[in-house]
């Protein structure tokens, strides 16, 4: 039987093409593939949209199934929406309108922890269930639990530990803020997370074991599609692909491409991403960084998320140099699906994706120096490449990832592996 479903997300991948946001509406489409009728919710403030006076809700793409909230008054702090006579009407409004059977939440961030209670006081009946994509709701710190002085990994939060990172924030107002939380995300029915190690981070929080499911993130069909061959030139080919950022490793990566250049190893290096949103001082640091290290390092800048097939294809291995507890990365399942290894860190959820010798090499976090000795591995031992190469891990496809999120609502049986 046909069913509705709201999917939301914290922003649209139009304009914030993330890994959440995009997992989000391929799951959308998925659903409405399914047979069900699906409808793509994602939050947006002044950063993409400006405010429309009279209304929340704003249009974007061609086929009326996707809308636009504006969210632009969000408290960060309480994870809070506090547009009480704006934002929470039109929801409202809008739930009664479309009336779903279940509510796929994928990030409180701007839409509000209180949006599962707004769906249980206007739906009683509607099944809430929500994908844990990051830890936002255990982290201030933009939910990477890393702590804000040494770029230390943090194994779990407490008011004490969270005041230490934010000395201006005083310790009972953390424990304020997680029973907040807590409170408002006990309206949620069930959860789903995409990696074990993302599950036990939330267990060890507090909510209920039996209360979350791992259910792996897909792939939709042209991540399949057979990219360009391998390079023909002789020298490896690495790739980097995702935004250029503080956390997702790119220093430790071009300092690593720095070492091998001076040890006089050949070698190619394509990084494909911009730098959005980010710090005079880090883009200052990355562009001198690239400077130092052309022409081995290409700096090819932004990329379509269509073109993704093809640029892996033109690799020979991609590396993911994360310094935080990343949860399932897309751009890993990327490279397998196109039979290509990956060098990652051995932390979070990529430790999962990733088993040294087997389908690709891990290393420790925030080490150029390991970094760069596992890509000479891969320089020097062609018959290693080959070999990782060929025990790449198939993803699963998006199809199969709706039906099992489909099984977990009840909604047809959980499809086979």
């Amino acid at each position: 039987m046909s069913k509705r479903i709201l999917v939301v997300a914290h922003n649209h991948p139009a304009l914030h093409p993330g890994g959440t946001e995009v997992f989000a509406h391929d799951l959308f489409r998925a659903y409405q593939r399914a047979g069900h009728e699906a409808l793509f919710l994602g939050a947006v403030n002044q950063v993409h949209r400006e405010a429309r006076p009279g209304t929340s809700f704003q249009a974007i793409g061609p086929t009326g199934d996707e809308i636009l909230l504006w969210a632009g008054h969000f408290d960060r702090f309480f994870m809070s929406q506090i547009d009480l006579y704006g934002f929470v009407p039109d929801l409202v409004e809008l739930l009664r309108e479309f009336r779903p059977d279940v509510v796929h939440l994928h990030h409180i961030l701007l839409m509000g922890a209180e949006f599962p209670h707004i769906v249980r006081r206007t739906l009683p009946a509607c099944k809430i269930v929500m994908t844990l994509h990051d830890y936002y709701p255990i982290c201030h710190h933009d939910g990477l639990m890393v702590r804000t002085d040494k770029r230390e990994l943090c194994h779990g939060s407490s008011p004490d530990r969270c005041h230490a990172c934010f000395k201006d924030i005083k310790p009972d107002r953390f424990a304020l803020r997680e029973q907040h939380l807590k409170a408002l995300l006990s309206t949620v029915d069930c959860f789903a997370a995409p990696s074990e190690f993302l599950k036990r981070r939330y267990v060890d929080w507090g909510i209920a074991e039996d209360r979350i499911s791992v259910i792996a993130n897909g792939l939709p069909p042209q991540a399949f599609e057979a990219g360009k061959d391998k390079p023909k030139s002789g020298r490896p080919v690495f790739g980097y692909f995702g935004n250029l950022n503080p956390w997702k490793g790119i220093k430790v990566l071009l300092e690593a491409a720095r070492q091998l250049i001076a040890d006089g190893v050949d070698f190619e290096l394509r990084v494909h991403g911009g730098a959005p949103f980010q710090t005079q001082e880090f883009v200052a640091v990355t562009d001198r960084l690239f400077s130092e290290t052309a022409p081995f390092v290409q700096r090819r800048g932004p990329y379509r998320r269509e073109d993704v097939a093809a640029l892996i294809g033109g690799v020979d291995c991609t590396v993911v140099p994360s310094i935080w507890w990343e949860n399932a990365p897309l751009v890993i399942q990327e490279a397998q699906a196109q039979g290509r290894p990956v060098i990652a860190s051995n932390i979070g959820g990529m430790a999962e994706l990733v088993r040294n010798g087997v389908n690709g090499l891990t290393v420790a976090p925030d080490d150029p120096r390991q970094l760069a000795a596992a890509m000479r591995q891969v320089i020097e031992k062609p018959t290693l490449l080959r070999q990782l190469s060929g025990r790449a891990v198939r993803p699963d496809d998006i199809d199969t990832t709706a039906g099992r999120y489909l099984a977990l609502f009840n909604l047809q049986q959980v499809q086979a592996a």
